[in-house]
């Protein structure tokens, strides 16, 4: 529910040979299924339904020629920016991963000043906001309390996996594991962009203590089939 396998309209995979490489490369650790989640930044990835529909039609179409058995679906990874709260103002409609829950993200280089604010802002429009890898914040590492408040506030935790096997460093690897030990994240993403990420994954579902790990908690896997 966290990857970007839609080609050409981010950072994530450049066109649609490399989709359907990534997508081969989930097959084979086991995935039947993804909801990709392209960016939507104001300043960058100006994306919309319209140009996420014609990426994913590009990746099915490319898929059933292969003769690939793999359901795509697609959603987005909102920056919670101005443009992004200017869209809910105006009730623009949201791509969701399911009902009414939308993948948002923080800025990266500040933390957000008011997140009751944000939360409140997105749920009283009837949305439920899940929050991509608040582990990777690094602004959040000197006070885990902020993973219970951001909970409390109404954010779905989604912690990346990659996070979980020390991909992006000993900080957010740790940061995850304090997440998943203390029972706050909702998901796990791949937060797939590109060939590397493809063979970190794939080394981590090899590892036996990624698979303990996952053993730890029952996961709801009920998005499969969320249209």
């Amino acid at each position: 529910m966290h990857s970007h396998i839609l080609p050409g309209i981010d950072d994530g995979s450049p066109d649609v040979e490399t989709s359907v490489a990534l997508v081969k490369g989930l097959i084979g650790i086991g995935l039947r299924h993804s909801i990709a989640t392209p960016h939507v930044i104001s300043d960058m990835y100006r994306n919309t339904p319209e140009t996420i529909q014609e990426a994913l039609d590009a990746l099915k179409n490319a898929l059933a020629k292969e003769g690939i058995d793999y359901a795509v679906e697609a959603a987005a990874e909102y920056l919670m920016d101005d443009q992004f709260f200017e869209m809910l103002r105006q009730k623009q409609k949201l791509l969701s991963v399911k009902d009414k829950l939308i993948l948002t993200e923080f800025p990266w280089s500040f933390p957000p000043a008011k997140p009751e604010k944000m939360s409140f802002a997105i749920i009283i429009e009837g949305y439920t906001p899940i929050l991509a890898h608040p582990e990777r914040y690094t602004y959040f590492h000197n006070d885990y309390k902020i993973y219970h408040r951001l909970k409390e506030l109404g954010f779905l935790l989604q912690v990346n996996i990659l996070s979980l096997c020390g991909y992006y460093g000993p900080g957010p690897a740790k940061a995850a594991r304090y997440i998943m030990e203390n029972d706050l994240n909702h998901f796990l993403g791949t937060d797939l962009h590109h060939l590397k990420h493809l063979q970190a994954l794939q080394d981590a579902f090899h590892s036996p203590s990624f698979q303990k790990l996952l053993q730890t908690k029952t996961w709801n896997t009920s998005l499969q089939n969320n249209k």
